[in-house]
């Protein structure tokens, strides 16, 4: 009996793990198997190598010019960089990848997300880059994150974590897997190394499959709750005088996630497969920032509270949004600010229907994969900006009055999105000869985004994308040792629900939170290239990676004059080239891996850009940008290092991660030093006391090493820091963790 356990979408052949369990099959995205040859993985032993499942350090430490970025300073809420391109929890991002959990879009509808606090990583078994394809759908200019979860074959039996950590934090998972399903539960709790920076989740995982001689049917339930805290950047100067301080507070979001998906596959004469999926989820979110604010007495009236322009003149008034009256000025308040409150609520679900024939020739492989998918997605969105006071440590508290400016920079919003997204897909692998095949695919698809203003009518609009994408490479393998592919792909991103109610530089948003007027947006095409070479003999695997991709009519999120508010426009073109080597030995119980990469991303387009808080500013707050100037946010090199030893009774693990410092966001025409460079290491050590009980012990920067992940500019000018008394300097960086000392108990029964 041959036997397959599917979840929506790809089909990838992986080992059993068990001697009695049959080879499966796993599906993780569309295209019946489109580049799983060319794919940089992260394993589950990778994974949970740690005293606590980590994908992102993970990809970090075994993916080739991968990169973290912790701007909102959480490390649930993090941003994988990869060739230039990113997925990030942060709105405001030039999101750049498709991520596909189990076969189906992870990535959030309302603003294309990636939200790593609702997996629970204790459930997964692989985590796999992919090459850049349109068959991936929407997001994947510079490639796809595909994660796969594990079945009741990678996880038997009765299992069990617990950990804790030098600053405080605790946790655990425990599961049990079977023949025909799995079920994971995980509990975290971090008090987080910085001030008033605590976290907690709690995620699930539960999956049940029956599978017959001929057909099957798998489920899946994914279920989070989490509170994270994300203090984000804090200035330069400030963190020379105390590295855990955070500049505001608080900062923080609340989610509640489900979501359940089902998938029947049938096997279809001796060489075909049928797959559908059906799946629906819901996201509910509250999110709370206390920020700084231009607010002070009003020229005209000092009685009245204003919102100051960039020269210092207070004419616009603020008035209290129910009662439609002027704030009246607080002689009890020393400093005022912004507290901003947002909710989101998403629904929604799609259908997808793939089928694959996989034929055996004399040549090679034959493989046709033809499919088709359908989501559509509602949310509901609403904020405020509530009048708030600074106090002396810098928390904002409430004062109780919903804000609005009466030019239209402070507003509430509610409204209400649609997203529809139809697509038709087909790839195809062609072997001709034994030592030569062609892979061919191509998308179709049809995105449309619905906006509903529940307030006014300024937010009202429908907008429609549509776009054939084609991809094509060639694979040769002259020798059985040595493997090269040529290709070339076309891959686009349509601007989301919240980039296309944030387009108005006269009406910005709060970190694209609030919404207001509602100007179109051009969706942004990628034109990708890649050259791969590798060569695996005995023990020793080598691989080189060329790449290019130029994309058009570029998102970006722009600062406004209004402190605290940005707004999206198109602009432009970029080009993000480079390469990628890396060498991995394995040996007995020995394993060494090194690998280098290099990336170079530039503008390609001369164009002046708002960023008020640049010194290099002029007196409109703006800043030239010229063609050939390096993009900001994306690490030059990147160089990685492993070391382990493991045997039956213990074993030990070295990894060693640089990278070159990254430009400022705020500083796209280059006039500023970078971020400076890092270089971190990690050990972890692993004692067998039983044959069920491992004792875990891990050291996270060993060095104990200060460094920045990411680093954007600030205006703080206008507030006295305790810490640093009259700092200026705005550049403001995402600090990286200090040294930290983890142990955990594993057991398996």
């Amino acid at each position: 009996m041959r036997r397959w356990v599917l979840a929506p979408l790809l089909a990838l052949p992986v080992p059993a793990f068990a001697e009695d369990v049959e080879p499966v099959i796993i599906v993780t995205a569309p295209g019946g198997g489109v580049d799983a040859d060319e794919a940089l993985a992260a394993n589950r032993e990778a994974i949970r190598r740690g005293s606590r499942p980590d994908l992102f350090g993970a990809l970090a430490n075994e993916v080739p010019g991968v990169s973290i970025a912790e701007a909102q300073g959480n490390p649930w809420a993090g941003a994988i960089t990869w060739r230039g391109f990113s997925a990030s929890a942060l709105q405001g991002t030039e999101q750049g990848m498709a991520v596909y959990l189990d076969g189906v879009r992870f990535n959030q509808p309302f603003g294309d997300t990636l939200t790593l606090d609702l997996v629970p990583e204790a459930a997964l078994a692989r985590a796999e880059v992919r090459e850049p394809n349109p068959v991936f759908g929407r997001n994947a200019l510079g490639g796809a994150l595909l994660l796969q979860t594990a079945t009741g074959a990678d996880l038997p039996g009765l299992r069990g974590s617990i950990s804790t950590d030098s600053f405080g934090g605790y946790g655990g998972n425990a599961s049990y897997g079977g023949k025909n399903g799995l079920l994971v539960v995980e509990v975290l709790h971090d008090e987080g190394w910085r001030d008033y920076s605590p976290s907690r989740l709690l995620r699930g995982f539960a999956s049940l499959g029956h599978h017959g001689d001929s057909w099957g049917v798998d489920g899946t339930l994914i279920a989070a709750s989490t509170r994270l805290t994300g203090n984000g950047v804090a200035p330069v100067e400030l963190l020379a005088a105390d590295y855990r301080a955070i500049f505001t507070r608080p900062d923080y979001s609340d989610s509640r996630f489900g979501r359940v998906t089902v998938a029947p596959y049938l096997e279809v004469g001796k060489s075909g497969r049928l797959t559908a999926t059906v799946h629906y989820q819901s996201l509910k979110r509250v999110s709370a920032n206390g920020d700084l604010a231009d607010f002070s007495e009003c020229d005209a009236d000092p009685s009245r509270l204003c919102l100051s322009d960039d020269d210092e003149e207070a004419s616009d008034v603020l008035l209290d949004v129910i009662m439609r009256e002027p704030v009246a000025v607080d002689p009890t308040v020393d400093e005022y600010a912004v507290f901003n409150r947002g909710r989101e609520r998403t629904r929604g679900g799609g259908l997808g229907l793939q089928y694959v024939d996989e034929v055996e020739t004399d040549l090679g492989t034959r493989r046709i994969a033809l499919g088709a998918t359908w989501d559509r997605y509602m949310t509901r969105f609403d904020t405020r900006a509530e009048l708030g006071e600074l106090l002396d440590d810098r928390s904002v508290v409430p004062l109780g009055t919903d804000l609005v400016a009466a030019s239209g920079a402070i507003t509430p919003v509610s409204v209400d999105t649609t997203l529809r997204d139809l697509s038709v897909f087909a790839s195809v692998d062609m072997p001709l000869a034994t030592w030569l095949a062609i892979e061919g695919g191509v998308r179709w698809s049809d995105n449309r985004v619905e906006l509903v203003d529940l307030i006014g009518s300024e937010l009202n609009g429908n907008h429609r994308f549509q776009r054939i994408s084609p991809a094509v490479e060639v694979d040769i393998e002259p020798t059985e040792d040595l493997d090269v592919s040529l290709g070339y792909a076309e891959t686009s991103r349509n601007p989301t629900p919240a980039e296309l109610s944030c387009a108005d530089p006269d009406a910005p948003c709060a970190l694209a939170n609030f919404f207001v007027a509602d100007p179109p947006l051009e969706q942004v095409v990628a034109r990708n290239w890649h050259a791969d070479a590798g060569w695996g003999s005995g023990a020793l695997e080598l691989r080189l990676g060329l790449w290019r991709s130029d994309t058009r009519n570029d998102i970006r999120h722009v600062a406004s004059e209004v402190r605290g508010r940005a707004f999206f426009v198109n602009l432009g073109g970029s080009r993000r080239q480079g390469f990628d080597v890396a060498a991995d030995w394995h040996q007995g119980p020995w394993r060494l891996g090194a690998d280098y990469s290099l990336t170079d991303a530039r503008f390609r387009s001369d164009f002046s850009i708002s960023s008020p808080a640049n010194p290099q500013a002029d007196e409109d707050g703006q800043i030239a940008v010229r063609h050939g100037d390096r993009l900001p946010g994306v690490p030059r090199q990147a160089i990685n290092a492993r070391a382990g030893y493991e045997s039956q009774r213990w074993a030990l693990n070295a990894q060693v991660r640089w990278r070159s410092g990254q430009l400022l966001v705020g500083d796209e025409g280059n006039d500023l030093a970078t971020t400076p460079d890092y270089f971190l290491v990690d050990l972890t050590g692993k004692l067998s006391l039983t044959r069920q009980l491992d004792l875990v012990l891990e050291v996270r920067n060993l060095f104990d090493r200060k460094y920045a992940t990411f680093g954007t500019l600030a205006e703080i000018d206008e507030i006295e820091l305790e810490e640093a008394p009259g700092a200026s300097d705005p550049r403001a960086y995402a600090p990286g963790m200090p040294r930290r000392l983890s142990v955990a108990l594993k057991a398996r029964f």
